[in-house]
């Protein structure tokens, strides 16, 4: 079985060394309530929880899968009693607000926990993985009655939420969505429709699953225009605010998937059930979004959750695997062979993993930090500043550490060799598992539109200049360092040519709108490189200042895996700029006859 330890380490240098949480949460609201001590007990508990609650089940709820039976869900065995310990122990309320039953400590908290849950069990994270953004949305979009009947149910975690969009026929297109909303009785509307791709759609952990549903209204205007948001609960809560009468949504069957097995995702049919409108009509697609971003920054979580589970495993793998000498000579002389870490290629794997899992942490957490401050920031420019970065960050979290997160898998079952393509070792679990990441909640290429075209091009590049001032003042104040130096001369010139890519798709793009998607995957990739480029500049400068303090070889080790990444990661950058900038025109050059098609492209 594989094994996880949660690096507490890495995540105490991250937090309270390179970026000083302890006086981050020093300045919000209700932030000493995040003392250091509680945030070490709550890393603690939490991993603990994790490595011997969740881990166990992660191999036998892949192999299990789902179960539909009668017309109800249920998960694999082991699932819902671990659900229940999660439940008590009051981690669903983590960051979730006091008034409705939430312990009201930072975002970030929760953003933790969540890596180690994606790191050891990703299909169990995800049943409750939704019901933060559905609790966000209801918070911000509901009514006053929406959130007295559903609020507090999600916070505690009794209920469970879900995010209902995707339809057979549409999935990022969800103008064309065809789930109707008739208006009913006492407010209510009645929803009908199917929809397809829905994470934990229905199961046994919860006695209670809340649906936010988009569709539209009879007279609604064409497009994405015309979409509203409707909560329609599994159950309606009769007049305690307790499950009463079966509402008509169900689960219609099981997808049949490549991995996360124990996650039920389920196509629903909701036949005339009654729902009620969130908000005002037409608005569904941005309250949506509300829920949507939250979503987003969570996959980008499970990138790197599963990228640190991959090396951990592979690194264990390495040093007892014994496999050829050295090439420069024996290493471990008293055995038959020397163990394959010695090898050169073995440590570029190795080392690959590592600097995505950590590069990957530093990101999260360095975002994590713009989440505390758009939620509670004391002064308002502040809460500005956070928000204009986090909408620029989330697209960069969801897809490069989504994209990154599947390479580090694939590199782990390479370390293993054969035996990393056989079960029992649970690598190749990790691969099947990581590969939705890159899909749902937006495809790469969506997350890359979204960044490229709506993020910056749309704000006249004023999104992107507020993070590269920064780097640029970072590079600056670091320009003397001489330990820094083979550092911030690389990053100075990328943050530079960041900038001068941006201008000239845009200029391309005023000519031809099309030069924008054919830049954008690139634009996205180039943009995560050079984003942890900065934060491992950053690592290295706080390493460097720590060396002498007893902990020299963690500190070292961080140093190394910075140099690794700029000699051997950064340099991608190079093909990306290149590929940027050849434009749009061998992509479209291919005939509409050379691809059998009966319209012209």
């Amino acid at each position: 079985m594989p094994h996880y330890q949660a690096p507490l380490r890495d995540l105490r240098f991250v937090m309270d060394e390179m970026l000083d949480y302890p006086a981050h949460y020093a300045r919000l609201p209700g932030g000493d309530e995040a003392s250091p001590d509680v945030v070490a007990a709550i890393l603690e508990e939490g991993a603990r929880f994790t490595r011997d609650v969740l881990l166990p089940l992660n191999q036998s709820g892949d192999r299990e899968g789902c179960l539909l039976e009668g017309g109800e869900v249920k998960a694999p065995k082991g699932f819902k009693a671990a659900y229940q310990q999660y439940v008590e122990g009051g981690w669903p309320s983590l960051s979730a607000e006091p008034e409705f039953g939430g312990q009201g400590l930072p975002h970030s908290l929760g953003m933790v926990l969540s890596e180690m849950i994606c790191a050891t069990n990703l299909a169990w994270g995800m049943y409750p993985g939704l019901s933060h953004g559905a609790a966000d949305a209801l918070r911000h979009h509901g009514s006053d009655e929406q959130k007295a009947a559903y609020l507090t149910k999600l916070v505690e975690g009794v209920w469970t939420g879900t995010m209902c969009l995707t339809e057979p026929h549409c999935g990022t297109d969800l103008g064309l969505i065809k789930t109707r909303a008739v208006p009913g009785d006492e407010g209510s509307y009645a929803i009908s429709g199917t929809k397809i791709f829905i994470s934990a759609g229905d199961h046994d952990l919860a006695e209670n699953i809340v649906h936010l549903v988009l569709a539209k209204l009879p007279d609604a205007p064409e497009g994405s225009k015309g979409i509203s948001l409707f909560v329609v609960p599994k159950f309606l809560p009769d007049a305690d605010g307790n499950p009463g009468e079966r509402n008509g949504v169900s689960c219609g069957s099981l997808e049949h998937k490549m991995g996360i097995h124990g996650n039920a995702t389920c196509v629903m049919n909701f036949d005339g059930a009654r729902g009620f409108m969130i908000g005002e009509p037409n608005k569904g697609l941005s309250y949506m979004f509300t829920m949507m971003n939250v979503a987003r920054i969570g996959v980008g979580i499970q990138g790197l959750g599963l990228a640190e589970a991959s090396f951990q495993n592979a690194l264990a793998y390495a040093r007892d695997r014994l496999q050829m000498r050295a090439l420069s000579g024996a290493k471990a002389p008293d055995k038959p062979a020397d163990p394959i870490i010695v090898h050169p290629d073995v440590r570029r794997m190795l080392l690959t993993q590592k600097a995505f899992a950590e590069g990957g942490r530093m990101l999260v957490m360095y975002t994590a930090q713009m989440v505390d401050l758009v939620e509670h920031g004391p002064d308002a420019a502040e809460r500005e500043h956070a928000e204009t970065l986090l909408s620029l960050l989330t697209p960069i979290v969801k897809a490069f550490l989504t994209e990154s997160g599947f390479e580090a898998t694939n590199e782990g079952v390479q370390v293993f060799g054969g035996h990393g393509f056989i079960q029992e070792w649970g690598m190749e679990q990790l691969v099947r598992d990581s590969r939705i990441t890159r899909l749902y909640e937006g495809t790469t290429g969506i997350q890359a539109l979204d960044l490229l075209g709506r993020k910056v091009l749309m704000s006249q590049g004023e999104a992107l200049k507020v993070f590269t001032k920064e780097i640029h003042k970072f590079c600056k104040a670091e320009a003397e360092n001489a330990a820094l130096k083979e550092f911030i001369e690389p990053l100075a010139k990328l943050n530079g040519e960041w900038g001068e890519l941006t201008m000239g798709i845009g200029m391309k793009a005023m000519q031809d709108r099309e030069e924008v998607g054919a830049a954008s995957v690139d634009y996205l990739m180039y943009s995560g490189y050079v984003t942890q480029a900065y934060l491992w500049a950053r690592a290295a400068k706080q390493a460097h200042q720590a060396l002498g303090s007893g902990e020299d070889a963690f500190y070292q080790a961080k140093i190394d895996t910075a140099r690794f990444f700029y000699q051997r990661l950064l340099p991608r950058t190079r093909a990306h700029a290149q590929m940027i900038q050849a434009g749009a025109g061998s992509l479209m050059a291919i005939s509409a006859q050379d691809f059998g098609l009966g319209f012209e492209i």
